[in-house]
């Protein structure tokens, strides 16, 4: 079987959503759209926008999660920098930060008629360095990236380490199917 590299499953970044990083977030949004509608129709859908500086450099990501968030700030005092998903918390107490932040207070269209004065940079997410993978690695090593971070998805970087494209978890398991489907194992 062919060594498969990170480049023959990544995204190329023109055929992703990336807006710059003083865009708001109404903007990332119909960046988000756009590229949904001219990506193929086959393959999985965008679920985030890559942020870009002034020097056109990837430094950012917004994923839909992130676009909730931002669109109730008062999030930013429950979360700050940890997540508190993962604790499985009971419905009962998830009821309860509603009432005591008064979260959502507001109905949902007087909070997104803010989203044209919210910034992408205030509140994009800065990928760490575990989350770049370079496109002539192996997709073994991307996969063993992907699943011990816990990541949905990789920013891939040519030799200068300059972000030419993304690899989503969707793709590599869609690879990993495939894969599978050829063993014709019975």
């Amino acid at each position: 079987m062919n060594i498969i590299k990170v480049k023959d499953v990544m995204i190329k970044l023109a055929d992703y959503a990336t807006v710059n990083e003083d865009a708001t977030l109404y903007e990332a949004i119909l960046a988000l759209e756009k590229a949904q509608n001219e990506f193929d129709r086959s393959a999985y859908q965008h679920r985030a926008i890559l942020i870009f500086d002034k020097n056109k450099k990837i430094v950012g990501k917004v994923s839909q999660l992130d676009i909730m968030r931002a669109l109730e700030p008062k999030y930013n005092e429950i979360i700050g920098s940890g997540s508190l998903a993962r604790f499985g918390f009971s419905q009962k107490f998830l009821e309860s930060m509603v009432d005591q932040y008064q979260l959502w207070n507001n109905p949902l269209y007087d909070i997104c008629r803010k989203s044209g004065d919210i910034k992408v940079k205030d509140f994009m997410y800065t990928p760490s360095e575990g989350e770049h993978v370079e496109e002539n690695e192996t997709l073994e090593k991307a996969i063993h990236q992907l699943v011990i971070g816990h990541h949905q998805s990789l920013l891939v970087t040519d030799k200068n380490k300059d972000i030419i494209g993304i690899l989503r978890l969707s793709d590599v398991f869609k690879r990993i199917c495939g894969i599978i489907k050829e063993c014709k194992i019975r």
